[in-house]
């Protein structure tokens, strides 16, 4: 029997609340990514990190806002913990790996676009591997064609937002490149869903697993995660500008001005005539 599939079972409450979990991980990770560009090889790790985990962490805690919507009328839904939290080590892991490769290669060229594809397969990754964690009494069918216009979709925003990332401007140009971001990765979400349709078994004994109640506490890390990284961006003068704040080094207190050096090639010959100092020398002491 056909199941029916409702995505939007508290209306628009969850699709939104989903879109400014996306756009709050993806403004994070932004910033961390650009950050990362302005220090020291030394501390690059670190931000890059951050920011790994700030993406991962928004682009799950999305994907899950969302599936608190989502019902089948005929089979209660129950998920798998452990595929859960699988889901967001994928999307961490996969996500890091796309970052590191723009925070160290570039975000142009080649490694913008291996960075950007794997960044957006992890996305995709994600979502599927938490689809695959849950459990009711039917089984998930997919069409292929909108599943793989649905990686796409990841892949591309990913990309756009690598790059946006690596072009180390203001604050306002990565908010709105979250804003994007977050859109597609929205996007991408309920494009995947739409590709879904379930075939729902005759009753049997209950399905294992975890109500959809307990998603609100599982959530509760990752959205933690979240303030804090938040609270370091407010408090770092560099995140929030994404420039340098120091000044060329001969225009800082204490440090001598830049000494002026004459090259050779800015003397202009002499327009005065040179007296000949033999011929003066030469002269009676009667003619000086």
């Amino acid at each position: 029997m056909q199941g029916t599939v409702d995505g939007f079972s508290y209306g628009l409450v969850t699709p939104l609340v989903a879109y400014l979990m996306a756009c709050l991980g993806g403004a994070l990770g932004l910033r961390c990514t650009t950050r990362s560009m302005l220090v020291s090889r030394s501390w690059r790790p670190g931000w890059l990190a951050l920011g790994s985990a700030a993406i991962g962490s928004g682009i799950w805690t999305m994907h899950f806002v969302a599936m608190m919507g989502f019902k089948v009328e005929q089979a209660p839904i129950h998920y798998d913990r452990a595929i859960t939290f699988a889901s967001l080590a994928v999307a961490i892991v996969m996500v890091g790996v796309g970052v590191f490769i723009v925070g160290y290669r570039g975000a142009t060229g080649t490694p913008l676009m291996t960075g950007g594809a794997v960044t957006g397969l992890g996305i995709a990754s994600m979502h599927y591997l938490g689809m695959a964690g849950m459990r009711l009494n039917g089984q998930l069918e997919y069409n292929t064609v909108t599943v793989a216009i649905s990686v796409v979709i990841a892949v591309v925003a990913a990309t756009t937002a690598l790059w946006a990332a690596g072009q180390v401007r203001g604050f306002l140009w990565s908010v709105g490149a979250s804003l994007v971001m977050g859109l597609a990765v929205t996007g991408m979400h309920y494009t995947g869903m739409a590709a879904l349709s379930v075939h729902v078994h005759r009753p049997s004994a209950p399905v294992g697993g975890d109500s959809p109640s307990l998603l609100a506490p599982m959530m509760i890390g990752p959205l933690a995660f979240l303030l804090i990284a938040g609270v370091v961006v407010m408090f770092d003068p560099l995140m929030v500008m994404g420039k340098p704040v120091w000044s060329p080094a001969e225009n800082k207190p204490g440090v001598p001005a830049r000494e002026l050096v004459h090259h050779p090639a800015d003397r202009r010959p002499s327009l005065r005539p040179r007296r000949n100092l033999a011929h003066r020398d030469s002269r009676t002491p009667q003619n000086r």
